[in-house]
């Protein structure tokens, strides 16, 4: 179970060690606006020790307060199924017992030297107690129940009645032949009917987009309704918009597998629809793979972008090492790996030089020429550099088998002549086959 990155910094971590996964700074929107499955929106969070008190979209507020106040820290709040009977739940315990018997203590300043500084204890409250981790359970029980409760009435509902959103044709009886026509006739999915609850309340909701000119996947606002129309068709914008998480609670699978978002649900659908020739994907960019710069915080969707900035800002040219060493594919992730681990620590890949900061590492390697300096392969061709420093690395995703291998393999291909065999005579080829020799040892040994 992860501890926030907020208590980590309380942690002492050894500078040479990374005792936590890295990952760049992802480029979608912040999980604090996680929309709260099926809570009621404006339901209250009361503080665990005191009055104080905030609505739920309004949690951090609490959290912070917690956290300033109270020294204490939630772990995984957003896997919580029902924050409010969780937080009036640990009240009632609190009254009963002290915190410390319940919560895991984190000091500050515990490696400090001088003793005359300050030393606090933070609270930590987690899903490693049993207690916790049977009420996190039970919440979730009871959530998962309620909504599968809902959606087995939404299944056996006849009573279903509504206009397809795109071309108006009434539907009746069953919410799936409304769902379905949409996706068969429209290219529009949101899904399987049977991964879907409080399917009205999520028709409503995008009814209500496309009412206000609103496109469901960029949300921008146009002028008319024929202009929107041109638009989802010709940018293929006939589907949801991935980061909006006020969608997340339309989707059974969010009951779950906490975690997994409707998205992934989305991708899983496995029906085969009916091709349409107006789609053009050509412009989809939900999710933009950006590759990281070795040596800055740079990033480019295209690879050749980040390996000419390398090249021309920082003097680095992955390529020519490649060539140079005759690089394979799994030397070059090592290689990237031991290069990023090093930068990380503030460490000169060239002399295994220590400094204070990145900047500082950065400025040595560059005034001593140790861009291109790499110590001897044995130093970083080792087995603990195959491992990802950063865990979403995308660089790694981009490096390929040497040049001159691909060189060989496509003269080798050349210079093997084809040679098309002579079936003109048919009846003098079965006479010298082979496979008549074959044929009368087998005979002979049976």
């Amino acid at each position: 179970h992860s501890i926030p990155n907020f208590c980590n910094s309380m942690l002492f971590l050894c500078q040479d060690s990374i005792l936590e996964p890295l990952s760049f700074p992802e480029q979608t929107v912040d999980s604090s606006n996680t929309f709260i499955l099926q809570c009621p929106r404006n339901e209250l969070l009361v503080c665990l020790f005191c009055s104080e008190s905030a609505p739920l979209l309004q949690k951090d507020v609490l959290l912070k307060h917690l956290l300033l106040e109270h020294k204490l820290v939630i772990a995984d709040v957003k896997l919580i199924a029902d924050l409010p009977k969780y937080m009036l739940y640990w009240k009632g315990r609190f009254l009963e017992q002290p915190v410390k018997d319940f919560c895991s203590v984190i000091k500050t300043n515990s490696t400090a030297v001088d003793l005359t500084e300050k030393q606090e204890d933070y609270f930590l409250l987690c899903d490693v107690l049993p207690e916790d981790r049977i009420l996190r359970e039970k919440l979730q029980q009871k959530r998962l129940e309620e909504v599968l409760e809902q959606q087995q009435k939404e299944r056996d509902d006849s009573n279903f009645h509504r206009l397809c959103m795109f071309c108006s044709e009434e539907f009746t009886g069953n919410r799936s032949f409304l769902l379905n026509h949409m996706a068969r006739e429209h290219s529009f999915s949101i899904g399987l009917p049977d991964n879907i609850v409080y399917c009205n309340e999520f028709l409503d909701t995008l009814q209500s987009k496309l009412d206000n000119l609103q496109c469901l996947y960029c949300e921008k606002i146009f002028r008319d309704k024929t202009t929107l129309k041109d638009h989802m068709r010709k940018k293929a914008h006939r589907r949801i918009n991935a980061n909006n998480r006020e969608y997340d609670r339309f989707y059974v699978i969010n009951y779950l597998e906490l975690g997994k978002t409707w998205e992934e649900v989305q991708s899983e659908d496995d029906r085969e629809l009916v091709d349409d020739e107006n789609d053009d994907w050509s412009d989809w960019q939900s999710h933009p793979v950006s590759a990281v710069c070795l040596f800055c915080d740079h990033q480019s969707e295209t690879m050749d972008h980040i390996y000419t900035h390398m090249k021309e800002t920082h003097g680095f040219d992955l390529h020519n090492l490649k060539t140079e060493l005759n690089l394979k594919f799994y030397q070059q992730v090592k290689l990237v790996n031991f290069i990023r681990r090093h930068i990380h620590q503030n460490r000169c890949y060239g002399c295994q030089e220590n400094f204070d900061s990145r900047a500082d590492v950065l400025h040595h390697i560059m005034a001593k020429g140790h861009v291109m300096k790499l110590p001897e392969m044995s130093i970083w061709d080792q087995p603990q550099y195959f491992f990802p420093t950063y865990e979403n690395d995308a660089l790694l995703c981009t490096l390929s088998d040497s040049d001159e291998d691909e060189r060989d393999e496509t003269n080798r291909s050349e210079d093997i002549p084809v040679i098309a065999e002579d079936i003109s005579n048919l009846k003098i080829l079965k006479q010298t086959s082979v496979l008549n020799q074959l044929l009368k040892h087998r005979g002979s040994s049976c």
